[in-house]
């Protein structure tokens, strides 16, 4: 019941006819970091923020507040907050009065965050409130990120949010959408999802998330009666500064005035009389009291007086809001697919420089989420394989949980941007660091445990990342044990500092290993060692490495150094060219200047001109002078500048890898070189898969410490007509067309665009991508060029940037990696996924000392036996066990609180999360882009027995059969190859009389395009004898053209009927691939006449589903499952209560794919499989129940072409 109470709260009275109403938010924006770390945040403001909004909303029923962040919550519930306290949050969480928006640790950034952080941060947050409340967030409030990338809206909708909200985005869109009221709309982010999961999105007027700070009666700011927050500790007498004018009898009159006004001003933006009226700001509430104390008198003077003012206004949640506009069922415009990106608020504030801001701490953030991403399917397959393995559980889950934490927190927009405050980078540094560690010694604790290696043995774990500074060397024999992430197998070298050259390395085998030994390029007196792997899917292997001098022994590569050339007096006539080549590319290099010259594909004979250079902006600090750069913006005076004048170059050559190494000095004398750049192609000998490896150009710089005031770019240019077009990536998940737009002013800064994992130019010819490991920002400044800027240290007078510390004074040196690829569209779109992933879930190498000779292994050495492999074209998105107490069944789950149940163990270890994606868009690839089907049974059979398996949202807090999202009306487009948007469907009769126990069928049937792959069929009834006209879904069922008997029919059969069937019956036909179509049949009346002995029966039965629909529900829910658990090799029927109750089935049963799977006998390693999808639902799961059939079909799972699944 208190969840029918709080869903009737969401719906606001209906204002009179020509009165605004405006919908009062009050909210305190938390940064989880920017000037002040998480600890000095908590103690000044941000836990009395939760203190006294909880205590003074239980002071007054019409109060409301909504909280974003979870990461402060989260810490006030662990650490703060009473029992009492803990009581109130429940009852006014079932009152609707506080509402949880968003739900994620953080309010993660949209221009530099990797989906998968996104997921991540996302899914920490849902899991907490979902364990501990029940409550899964409908609704977004993403009002202070730097920009709106087109991945969140998908993001959002895929995490079952109704409607998205967002507030930065450049301002002279954001005026013209003010003027033109388009600030509401329906964006749909992803051309592949395309209406799938389009969601309602709302942009904030130019007031933004605050309140307007300015009153025309005072001088102080208005409504902020608590004043500002005050650190490092709150004023023991309670006074802040800036606290404004109490209301007064004297100041109420001046308050409501300006109050209204400023909201007639906001509803001229918008569509509707509803206005949305945040009140708020960054650090707001912490005196909650004072607050609310001087808003309830001025809304109630307000309303007293709507006549007067024309206004009526109440506190509200942002559920509240929406709900009115969606009540309202008017039509949007849509948006399609463009991000709001980048961002700027003035000609000369492009937001554009924190793309680049901090570039280790960006570095080791997207290492650390791939560190995470290795140990988190490590410890899966350990748990499922090993069930009595002795390193602790739940240990092992407290150091996931601790990088968890860490990589999820800085995602916030304050954080992984580079915006914040020395200090709280380092919390950031800090927290990543400890979880790092954390992992490497839970995945070394793994291979000692699996491998029954001596236990006081020597084993530790090393993720490389050069700007944690150098690679320490080994000077005794040793072993390595390195680590395939990836769900696909791959061919790769690992790299291993020596401190001697003459070593061989050999497999588990004792088969030698093909490896090249060279001097190190940073430092003489060491070694690299390149050792050629090849791993199964998530398997690792271990690898030998001793001292040798025989003919088995590592390849020595050799170098030849060329003397320093000044690039601008190279002769251009007379050039002399040196050739690098491998299998797939021949490099070029200018004898003359020492740069690159060309590059030559060598399967198409196609050659790319192209040249390599670093070069710099200067920006102004002193804003006497006009516009700064600064951690956020990027204003450089002019065009960027060489700084170097000469160029070192050494060039070394062996069997396997030819490196280019390049040193540039700003003049030919200088000493120390300013930058460097290591190119690296791969040879790979006959038998290995060089697929990925020769088809890259493997470039790592060297940059830093910079001079003051200079931003650090490498531009690639060449001979490519690509009329300053530029492809960038939003958040590894799809790609956006950046055109080079001229403006006015500040044309550089505003054609910088965020380039997380990949960038790429081309022309009618050929196609040249860059791929990152972390983010930067990257523009095409002129035909033909690419440029990435790597690095920026900056410092400036602005007084709130000296008062904050916030100048980016950033001393450090980086060492960012690329990879180029250079090939024909078809070729580079076929290469550029994988290649992506390989290079950010590069293996993870673990190292052990060799004190005994040690004994041959004849079998694979994996934490599981059998190897994962997917398709080519999906990707194993996550493998985890989250440790999720919390029932899968929400009606238990909610009973469970209700009653103050929580499961006695710390985590549950047997239900492990799944997340499948497919890596191209929509007609990127003629082959790859089309679906593709898992066998689920053989991909994780080396797992153990996939006992159950959920389709989850992607959070993995939804049953993805209940989630239903608000349905916004939109203009719909029409196109050329789809036809209409719309199915014409038939549905007969239109009407039947039965009597009860008699038997009913409808037939539905519709137009079959030719084109359609897959389509869903939905039977849907409208109750007549119910007073609320009670709408529910029957059965929903997917089918696929290729298998389905009868492509244009479909016959709904009730077997036998009883006085509740009665109702208005639809069938909904929904064509799924390749393009999205819907329709609605015209309904079929069913009347029930019932015979006189069944009627009181069946009375006092709907009595009870109408009442008490959340309990029937999960009584059969508990019925199935005891069912479950008590037959031993059944195959369970999983209907619906209402499938049940109707005795419902669907003709065609040949083709009908059904949801029950074979139950397995309970065993140590059985698993329960929660499936949480990263674009949409999957397409299903396919439990065959013919027993004639192979039982490997059972587990088939099909995935849509797609950016993500």
């Amino acid at each position: 019941m208190y969840l029918l109470l709080a869903f009737l709260g969401l719906v606001p009275r209906a204002p009179c006819l020509g009165e605004l109403k405006a919908f009062v938010v009050a909210h305190s924006h938390m940064d989880v970091g920017w000037v002040y770390t998480v600890q000095e945040s908590m103690h000044a403001y941000a836990a009395n923020v939760y203190t006294s909004v909880v205590e003074e909303l239980m002071k007054g029923k019409q109060r409301k507040f909504i909280a974003v962040e979870q990461e402060f919550f989260r810490l006030w519930w662990d650490t703060i907050a009473t029992d009492i306290h803990k009581q109130q949050v429940h009852q006014l969480l079932q009152e609707g009065r506080l509402e949880f928006i968003i739900g994620g640790q953080v309010m993660h950034d949209e221009a530099v965050t990797h989906i998968s952080d996104q997921i991540l941060q996302l899914t920490e947050g849902h899991g907490f409130l979902y364990e501990t409340f029940g409550m899964r967030p409908r609704f977004s409030w993403h009002v202070d990120p730097f920009g709106a990338s087109a991945t969140t809206p998908t993001l959002f909708a895929l995490a079952g949010f109704n409607a998205h909200l967002i507030s930065r985005i450049d301002y002279d869109l954001k005026d013209n959408m003010q003027k033109t009221k388009k600030l509401q709309f329906v964006w749909r982010g992803s051309p592949s999802l395309s209406e799938n999961h389009e969601i309602f999105t709302h942009v904030m007027d130019r007031y933004s998330y605050c309140t307007p700070s300015q009153i025309p009666f005072s001088n102080r700011s208005g409504f902020y009666w608590n004043g500002i927050a005050v650190f490092p500790d709150p004023p023991k007498d309670g006074v802040y500064p800036n606290m404004s004018v109490p209301v007064t009898d004297a100041t109420i009159h001046l308050y409501a005035q300006s109050m209204v006004a400023n909201i007639k001003k906001r509803a001229a933006w918008f569509r509707t009389a509803d206005v949305l009226w945040p009140w708020g700001c960054d650090k707001q509430f912490f005196n909650a009291s004072v607050q609310y104390s001087n808003m309830d008198p001025l809304l109630d003077y307000i309303n007293k007086h709507a006549d007067q003012f024309g206004v009526t206004v109440q506190y509200s949640t942002v559920s509240d809001y929406f709900q009115a506009l969606y009540n309202r069922n008017l039509t949007w415009d849509i948006q399609n697919y463009q991000d709001f990106l980048p961002y700027s608020t003035e000609p000369f504030q492009a937001w554009t420089g924190f793309y680049t801001s901090r570039s280790v701490l960006k570095g080791i953030a997207r290492r650390a989420s791939s560190l995470l991403y290795a140990g988190e399917s490590f410890f899966t397959q350990y748990v499922q394989k090993y069930p009595a393995g002795s390193v602790c559980k739940f240990w092992a889950l407290q150091q996931l949980r601790s990088l968890r934490w860490a990589v999820s927190e800085v995602q916030h927009h304050d954080g992984i941007t580079g915006t914040e405050s020395p200090k709280v980078k380092d919390m950031y540094m800090d927290h990543l660091m400890a979880g790092i560690v954390n992992v490497k010694k839970l995945m070394a604790s793994i291979i000692l445990d699996t491998d029954n290696a001596k236990k006081n043995g020597k084993l530790y774990s090393y993720v490389y990342n050069k700007d944690t500074g150098k690679r320490g060397t080994r000077n005794v024999e040793q072993y390595i044990i390195v680590y395939n992430p990836l769900a696909w197998n791959i061919t790769t070298f690992v790299v291993v500092a020596m401190s001697y050259s003459a070593v061989s390395v050999y497999d588990e085998l004792g088969h030698p290993v093909p490896a090249q030994i060279q001097s190190s390029a940073e430092s003489p007196s060491t070694y690299d060692l390149y050792i050629l792997v090849t791993l199964s899917g998530l398997s690792y292997q271990r690898y030998s490495v001793k001292l040798s001098a025989d003919k088995e022994s590592a390849f020595i590569a050799r170098s030849v150094k060329y003397g320093r050339k000044v690039i601008k007096h190279a002769d251009r006539q007379s050039r002399r060219l040196i050739p690098v080549l491998n299998d797939c590319y021949t490099v070029m290099l200018d004898q003359n200047t020492n740069l690159m010259h060309s590059i030559t594909d060598r399967k198409t004979n196609q050659t790319v001109e192209l040249t390599q250079e670093f070069l710099e902006y200067h920006v102004n600090g002193d804003v006497r002078k006009g516009p700064i750069s600064d951690n956020y913006l990027f204003t450089p005076n002019g065009s960027a500048v060489e700084e170097s004048k000469a160029v070192g170059l050494e060039v070394v050559s062996g069997k396997l890898v030819r490196e280019i190494r390049q040193y540039f000095y700003r003049n030919t004398t200088a000493q120390d070189y300013i930058y460097v750049a290591y190119s690296r192609i791969y040879s790979v000998p006959g038998g290995y898969d060089d697929k990925l490896l020769c088809h890259r150009i493997e470039q790592e710089y060297r940059v830093g410490p910079l001079e003051l005031n200079r931003e650090a770019i490498f531009r690639t240019s060449t001979n490519l007509n690509n009329k300053q077009t530029l492809h960038t990536d939003n958040n590894g998940y799809q790609m956006q067309k950046r055109p080079y737009k001229v403006f006015v002013n500040n044309s550089v800064a505003r054609n910088y665009y965020p380039m997380v994992q990949t960038a790429y130019i081309e022309d009618d010819r050929m196609r040249l991508i860059l791929l990152a490991e972390r983010s930067h920002g990257v523009s095409s400044q002129g035909n033909g060029q690419v440029e990435v800027m790597l690095h920026r240290r900056l410092w400036n007078n602005l007084e709130w940037d000296l008062n904050y510390n916030l100048t980016l004074n950033d001393t450090s040196v980086v060492q960012p990696m690329f990879w180029l690829i250079l090939g024909t569209k078809p070729a580079a779109d076929v290469l550029y996924q994988p290649s992506a992933l390989a290079l950010e879930h590069r293996p993870v190498v673990m190292y052990g000392e060799l004190t005994d000779k040690p004994k041959l292994h004849r079998e694979r050495h994996s934490v599981q036996r059998d190897p994962v492999t997917l398709p080519a074209n999906l990707h194993l998105q996550t493998l985890s066990i989250p440790g999720w107490t919390y029932s899968s069944n929400h009606t238990e789950q909610l009973q469970n609180i209700y009653k103050g149940i929580r499961k006695q163990e710390d985590a549950d270890f047997r239900r492990v999360l799944l997340r499948i994606r497919h890596m191209y868009e929509v007609g990127e690839d003629p082959v790859l882009s089309q679906p593709a089907t898992v066998n689920l049974k053989s991909l994780l059979k080396g797992l153990g027995t996939v006992e159950l398996v959920e389709e989850r949202s992607l959070t993995g807090t939804w049953d993805i059969n209940t989630l239903e999202r608000w349905k916004w009306k939109s203009a719909q487009h029409i196109s050329k190859a789809n036809g209409t948007n719309e199915l014409t469907i038939n549905q007969t009769p239109s009407e039947i009389k039965v009597s009860t126990g008699m038997s009913a069928e409808i037939t539905c049937s519709w137009k079959n395009n030719k084109m359609v792959q897959r389509f869903r069929v939905t039977w849907k009834i409208q109750h007549l004898t119910c007073k609320e006209g009670t709408n529910r879904e029957l059965s929903s069922k997917l089918y696929y053209t290729a298998n389905a008997t009868h492509k244009d029919k479909t016959v709904l059969k009730i077997e036998v009927v009883k006085k509740n069937d009665t109702g208005t019956y639809f069938c909904e036909i929904t064509t799924e691939i390749p393009f999205m179509k819907k329709g609605l049949g015209n309904g079929t009346t069913l009347i029930v006449e019932e015979k006189e002995a069944g009627s009181m029966e069946n009375y006092h039965f709907m009595a009870i589903l109408a009442i008490f629909p959340f309990l029937i529900s999960g009584s059969c829910f508990y019925l199935c499952y005891k069912k479950q658990q008590n037959s031993k090799n059944s195959v369970p029927e999983r209907r619906t209560h209402e499938e049940q109750t109707l005795q419902v089935t669907e003709l065609d049963e040949g083709n009908e794919i059904n949801e029950a799977e074979e139950r397995k006998s309970s065993s140590s390693n059985s698993s329960e499989w929660a499936i949480s999808t990263l674009y949409e639902s999957l397409d299903y799961f396919a439990m065959k129940q013919d027993e004639d059939k192979d039982q490997d079909n059972k587990h088939s799972v099909t995935f849509a072409s797609n950016a993500e699944d």
